[in-house]
This record gives structure tokens, sequence and C-alpha cells, in this order.
């Protein structure tokens, strides 16, 4: 079990980039996959990208492929959301979350289930 802390949201202009942050407590970090996802208002929560334990295996969205970037580093127990050429349709609040992994090359899919969540940060983007 890991504690989640989320800092990097905030307002940008459309065609700005934002970088967020997850900050892990706990010395089991690399036995977890990370996701992130994220909930506009009135919309269900959606996946945005995952990373396996290693940091090697990613996947994404379809919506966000070749815009954002999903990493981890696992000495410093922190996953980052690199964002791009962000749109004002990305505009949501975006939360980390870890799953527990048995393989290091495993990247949990869309649908799969995570055991901690962070407490989510607002990112917003204006036309």
């Amino acid at each position: 079990q890991v504690q989640l802390v989320q800092s990097g949201g905030g307002l940008v202009q459309a065609g700005g980039s934002l970088r967020l942050s997850c900050a892990a407590s706990g010395r089991t970090f690399s036995n977890y996959a990370m996701g992130w996802f994220r909930q506009a208002p009135g919309k269900e929560r959606e996946f945005v990208a995952a990373v396996s334990r290693s940091g090697g295996d990613t996947n994404y969205a379809d919506s966000v492929k070749g815009r954002f970037s999903i990493s981890r580093d696992n000495a410093k127990t922190t996953v980052y959301l690199q964002m791009n050429s962000l749109k004002p349709e990305d505009t949501a609040v975006y939360y980390c979350a870890a799953r527990y992994a048995y393989y290091s090359s495993y990247v949990p899919h869309p649908g799969a289930s995570y055991d901690d969540w962070g407490q989510g940060t607002q990112v917003t983007v204006s036309s």
C-alpha cells in the first residue's frame, strides 16, 4: 500500500504544456504499476496512461497519444505525466493511481482496477 500526493496542475492556454507529478510514500513503490486518469465535469472517469513497474512499458489512450508521456523514477518514488499541445478538451481533474503488479513489464489495461489513488489535481486549458 502506498500514499500518493499529486502536484503540478494549473491553468494553461491551449497549445501549452504542463507536467504533473505524483509522489509516493512507502518502500514498495517499485512493486506497483502506475496509471493516470482524468474526469471532466459531467463525464465518467477516463483512462489516460499507464506504465509498468520498470518504466519500460507504457500504454496511452488514443486521445492523448503523441501529446502526453508517462514516466517514472523509482529512485524518487515518483510518476510523471508530461502533457504537451494541450487542448481545451483536456480540462479535467487528473488522478494518479497505483496497482500492485507481479511482473515488472505488466501494464494495466484501461479497465483494470487500482489499489491506491492520489487526491486529484485540476488541469484547466483555456482557448
